[in-house]
Order: structure tokens, then C-alpha cells, then sequence
């Protein structure tokens, strides 16, 4: 359904960010046989709480039918694996973990993280809605529970004595409408002393780089630290330090404790909200002008794509990103721009975009064909993909990243 209140703080939503029109679920990747069968498609249309500053979506689709046989693995990225293995031997030493200590992480994934701590010694458990995925981690020696997390789950676990001293959430808080139930359920299993991060993609890098490709079915809200900290507050959590990450485009990582516990607060959380007022996320005006940047960047882009099509060049995708179906769809950018699309992940091998129908194969396909450009959609990783895609050089191939703003990058030879 669409949304008319705040789904933290029931405020009615009265500040319009931006419509990027109807979309299909971006992970919802086609076989041959459903080209010719309808295709759903629901509104994407952002709007903020004049209260509490939450930018959100309205939950057209349950999360059920989005993360059903999802088709997104962590460990594809390398870049995404030293990112998480680097978090952890950060975490170990900061915290005085050891061998004694619990470890939950919430959307697991393929275990790509948890594989960290337990090689530590830990005791993991992973919380992972998609049994598809959830069967890799399980293969891997990652036990996982194949179930949304929330408040009733929590319960459950803390009822059987289960409690974490440390949880991690990465990626998820935006992806889960019922936010408060989610929350509840943090405070729920935390140990009394423990410590959860969190890290979402940072709605002011989102404003500031155009960055509406970040915007889709499966991410309900949009976080600043102004708004989760409100969130968090609500549930008897308290946000006590926060570092700005590289990941997505431009990310925060969250630090947080119960309430009752005397972790003193960094004097970064301070700094980055005054940050984010100075911005403007505090007041409507920057959400409301956010919208025409993002008209011009749509714009912009289909000039390039038009003219290299008029001087007969091929174009192909790599990376067939969910968020880059947000892209696609909102550009109107199909088969009559796009030759193919490639991607690491097998399961996506011989299936088609959602809505643009793109076909998707291996890599080998760019060696085989040899198209003039190479339209990046994983753009928040484009220093790792370039480079190892630097072999377009050999017969004068180019690279195009879309975001903040279509640009044309040269293949290093």
C-alpha cells in the first residue's frame, strides 16, 4: 500500500523528494519463458516526515515477495570481502572480543562476514530471510536461521537465553517496512553491555550525488543519522559513535549500545549532525530541489547513450545491480541502447533484466563481442571494476559511469 504516515513516528508525510515513476522489483531478473507474461510494477515515490526527517517509500510488496529466492551474494564483490573482513579485525581488538564472545548477524547473506569472526574462534549465527542464500552460508559452515528478524523473533531467542554482544546489521534498516518492530527486536537480544552496528547507505551522500539508483522496492527507508538516532532513542538504544564509509556510493556505520550502559558518546556524532542541519536535512528545501537534479541527470545521460548510438558504437552493461534496474527503468534505457549485459553471479546467467529485458551472460561475453562501451551500474565500485576490466583497452574500449552524472572514462592500458 502507499504511505500517509511516518512508519517510525506516524507523522503524516508532507515533503515530496522524489517520483521516479512505476519499476518492477529490481532483483526479480527474468527467465526466457516470463518475457512475454505481465510484469508488475509499483511506484517509486519518496517522501520525508516533517517530524522525525525519515525519508521513506510506501510498502507496495511484502518483503516475503521480494526476498524470496533473492539473487544478490555478497562474496561476488572482493572489494565488499575486504570490507568486511576489515571490519572485523577493527571490532576485535576495540572491543576486547575473544572467544567467548556471541556473534549475530542480521541479513546475513552468504555468510561473506560472519566467516570472519568465526575464524576467531566466535560463536556466530546468522539471521537470513532467503533460503536460496542462506543455503550457500550453510554450505559454507555458517549456520543461519532462515527467517525475517524482528521483535517476535528476538523474543523467541532471548526466551531460549539467547543473547548477542555483538550484532551486526549491515544493509538491512532500510530494508525492513515494520522499522520499529526491527528495532524493538535489537533492544530485545543485546546483551546488557553489547554493542550493534549498523550501516545503511548516508541519505545526505544520496541527495548530494544524485544517487537515485539507490532508491528501490526493497529499501523502505532512507537514513540519516539524524532520523535513526531518533529511532534508536525510541527504543531504549543509544547511538555512541559513527565513522562515514566508502561503501555505497557513501555510507554510515553506526555504533550503539543499550541505553543503560556508559560507553561515553564520540564527539563525531555531534559533528556529523551538525553536518547533516548545515546540509539542509533538517528543513524541506533540499528534498524538494533533489528531484530536478535528478531529471537532469536522466537527461544527461540518454544525450550520451543517443549520440554514441548514432555514431554506430555497441554498448554493453557490466554488473547487472538491482539498483541499476532503478536506473534502467527510470531512463527508459533497454535492448534499443543495451546489446547485453554481464555479471559475475551464475544465477543471473541466461535471465533478463526486469521491465528492460536486457539479456545477461559471463563476462567472457565482452572478450567475445568487444563493444565500444561498457555502462558500469555497480558505479559505488567502479576503481575495482575498471581495473579489472582494463583489457576493453585492446580494442579501444570505454567505460561510462552514470552517477553523480554520466561520464566517459578512458580503459587504462
Amino acid at each position: 500500500m502507499g504511505l500517509a504516515t511516518c512508519r517510525f513516528c506516524e507523522h503524516h508525510l508532507e515533503i515530496d523528494m522524489v517520483d521516479l515513476g512505476m519499476h518492477p522489483l529490481c532483483e526479480t531478473f527474468l527467465t526466457a519463458d516470463q518475457l512475454d507474461s505481465p510484469e508488475s510494477f509499483y511506484p517509486l515515490h519518496v517522501r520525508v516526515c516533517p517530524n522525525c526527517h525519515l525519508a521513506q517509500i510506501g510498502e507496495y510488496v511484502p518483503p516475503e515477495e521480494i526476498f524470496d529466492d533473492y539473487a544478490y551474494y555478497s562474496s561476488f564483490s572482493s572489494a565488499w570481502l575486504d570490507h568486511a573482513r576489515e571490519y572485523v579485525e577493527m571490532m576485535v581488538p576495540r572491543f576486547g572480543l575473544s572467544t567467548k564472545t556471541r556473534v549475530m548477524e542480521i541479513a546475513s547473506n552468504d555468510g561473506y562476514l560472519l566467516q570472519y569472526f568465526q575464524k576467531h574462534g566466535m560463536e556466530i549465527i546468522g539471521i537470513e530471510p532467503s533460503a536460496n542464500v542462506a543455503r550457500v552460508a550453510a554450505d559454507n559452515g555458517i549456520p543461519s536461521i532462515v527467517e525475517f528478524f524482528d521483535e517476535t523473533l528476538a523474543r523467541k531467542m532471548s526466551g531460549e537465553g539467547y543473547s548477542a554482544d555483538v550484532i551486526v546489521a549491515n544493509n538491512v534498516l532500510a530494508h525492513t517496512p515494520r522499522i520499529n518492530q526491527f528495532v524493538e527486536g535489537i533492544h530485545e537480544v543485546l546483551a546488557d553491555n553489547g554493542v550493534a552496528t549498523f550501516e545503511f547507505p548516508h541519505l545526505l551522500r544520496l541527495i548530494e550525488g544524485n544517487q537515485f539508483d539507490t532508491i528501490y522496492h526493497e529499501h523502505w527507508s532512507y537514513l540519516s543519522l539524524g532520523s535513526t538516532q531518533q529511532i534508536m532513542a525510541a527504543h531504549g538504544l543509544q547511538v555512541f559513535d559513527v565513522e562515514e564509509l566508502w561503501t555505497h556510493g557513501g555510507s554510515l556505520r553506526l555504533f550503539v549500545q543499550p541505553a543503560s550502559f556508559n560507553r561515553p558518546v564520540s564527539d563525531a556524532v555531534s559533528g556529523l549532525l551538525e553536518r547533516e542541519r548545515e546540509f539542509g536535512l533538517f528543513s524541506p528545501n533540499v528534498y524538494r530541489e533533489f528531484g530536478a537534479k535528478v531529471e537532469a541527470t536522466k537527461r544527461k545521460l540518454l544525450s550520451l547513450l543517443i549520440r554514441a548510438k548514432e555514431d554506430g558504437a555497441t554498448i554493453a552493461i557490466y554488473g547487472a545491480a538491482g539498483k541499476g534496474n532503478t536506473l534502467l527503468n527510470y531512463c527508459g534505457i533497454g535492448t534499443d541502447f543495451i546489446d547485453f549485459a554481464c555479471d559475475l553471479n551464475p544465477y543471473k546467467h541466461g535471465r533478463y533484466t526486469p521491465g528492460t529485458h536486457i539479456p545477461i551472460f559471463g563476462p567472457e561475453k565482452i572478450k567475445e563481442t568487444k563493444p565500444d562501451y561498457l555502462l558500469l551500474l555497480p558505479w559505488n565500485i567502479k576503481e575495482e571494476l575498471m581495473g579489472q576490466l582494463s583489457y576493453i583497452s585492446e580494442w579501444g574500449g570505454r567505460f561510462i559511469v552514470p552517477i553523480p552524472e554520466a561520464t566517459i572514462h578512458e580503459a587504462a592500458s
